[in-house]
């Protein structure tokens, strides 16, 4: 998040477009992998910031490989979100309207680890049964993948 960060030392906490990706990890029983965040302590998606130079899909499989200790083997654009949905305000004040390029994963290597600088717990969930409080800009990505798990998935239910 260095760049956002140099960003925030000359606009302070005003809007931000913020570019990023985040990705939806399901294991081999389609359970949905969620992170509780320090800094909202909400539950949600493995993603962060666009740097300098990186491609989304380059975001994505460096942050799942940071806050995960996971490592994809594959990954498919699901969607980008943007739009009104998607301002954030964090706790300490600094104010973001992300574009979040989201990814489906669903071949990965690795062991599952906390990353303890934004991590508070980290595990897979039944996409019916999801943890609450869930962090507000995930929600309709979320929400979007599971009206359209028949299609992605192959689901009947």
């Amino acid at each position: 998040m260095g760049y956002v960060m140099d960003l925030r030392k000359l606009v302070g906490t005003r809007p931000l477009i913020v570019v990023g990706a985040s990705v939806m990890v399901l294991n081999e029983r389609k359970e949905l992998l969620l992170q509780k965040r320090k800094d909202n302590g909400c539950w949600g998606l493995p993603g962060g910031s666009m740097e300098l130079g990186e491609s989304l899909e380059e975001v994505a499989k460096r942050e799942m490989i940071e806050e995960t200790g996971l490592t994809p083997d594959n990954l498919t654009l699901l969607n980008v979100f943007s739009g009104e949905e998607q301002y954030y305000k964090l706790p300490h004040g600094d104010e973001l309207y992300n574009v979040t390029a989201n990814y489906l994963c669903t071949e990965y290597e690795g062991k599952l680890r906390i990353d303890e600088d934004e991590s508070l717990d980290i595990n897979f969930f039944n996409l019916k049964e999801l943890p609450k409080p869930l962090n507000p800009p995930d929600i309709p990505v979320i929400k979007y993948f599971n009206n359209r798990t028949f299609d992605i998935m192959g689901d009947n239910n």
